[in-house]
């Protein structure tokens, strides 16, 4: 059962890197034989016979496979270090592509009567609210508030990426939920105010047991910019999931950023606190 899952994971992982099924399913038939024929491929992979060779010409083309002029011909994959560089290579040029384009795309026509208001916008999924907390803290000027609600959020980077701007002179505030994470915390930024936030209810009511869902992060910009992120855990037929969604919004002040500030804030000591 695992073998056939991880099969069909490695087919539509190559799909979504943009081979087609059945280039995919080649490849992966391929990879798991030293060569093989037409036929083999096609046994191995189900994919028909006749369409083995088309979708072999196309590997080869995006350097995937390579072909063997023989009688029957034979055909066999690159090493799979090599290909996930490859389509690594591509990806990254299509992007940038992307990029260059939309960017030169000329922008409609602004509605210059259009009344400005503060606005909270939603994200979901762990690679984009990742990127966009790593946008914020790039494009802070002042001042830093992180609350860590999950371990799992504190990655490697995100730990250069504060220390890099506390260095630069910005004040940057870290809150964990335990004293070992803050410890751990302390330890790679000695420079940076950590500590234990005093927000119970940052994990799961563990009161309500249909309460699946816990505080991942809260992050405030300036004090003009807030994100919030929360993660909610589904079990179905045994598997575990969990997706985190998020809202943020900019351009706020006085009130709203003066409570969340404080609240950001519970267990820091205010001798402690740079503000």
């Amino acid at each position: 059962m695992d073998e056939l899952s991880n099969h069909q994971q490695a087919v539509e992982l190559l799909q979504q890197l943009g081979l087609k099924e059945y280039e995919a399913k080649c490849f992966v038939a391929l990879s798991r034989m030293p060569k093989g024929t037409a036929k083999e491929i096609s046994e191995t992979s189900d994919v028909p016979r006749t369409r083995v060779y088309d979708a072999i010409r196309v590997l080869e083309t995006k350097g995937l496979a390579e072909v063997q002029h023989s009688n029957p011909q034979q055909f066999r994959a690159v090493p799979i270090a090599e290909a996930a560089e490859t389509l690594r290579e591509e990806y990254e040029s299509r992007t940038e592509t992307l990029v260059r384009t939309i960017e030169d795309i000329d922008p409609a026509p602004a509605d210059e009567d259009r009344e400005i208001a503060h606005e909270v916008w939603a994200l979901s999924g762990v690679p984009a609210i990742t990127n966009r907390t790593r946008q914020l803290i790039d494009a802070a000027e002042r001042e830093i508030v992180l609350v860590v609600g999950r371990e799992a959020v504190l990655t490697e980077e995100l730990v250069e990426q504060l220390g890099a701007a506390q260095e630069t002179g910005l004040t940057v505030v870290i809150g964990t939920v335990s004293e070992r994470l803050r410890d751990t915390i302390q330890d790679a930024l000695p420079d940076v105010e950590v500590f234990v936030s005093g927000l119970e209810w940052l994990n799961s009511d563990p009161t309500d047991a249909s309460d699946e869902t816990a505080i991942s992060r809260l992050l405030l910009i300036d004090r003009n910019t807030i994100l919030v992120s929360s993660v909610t855990t589904d079990e179905t037929d045994g598997d575990t999931t969990e997706t985190e969604r998020a809202v943020f919004g900019r351009g706020f002040h006085n009130g709203i950023v003066v409570i969340a500030r404080r609240l950001m804030a519970t267990g820091l000591h205010t001798d402690d606190d740079p503000q």
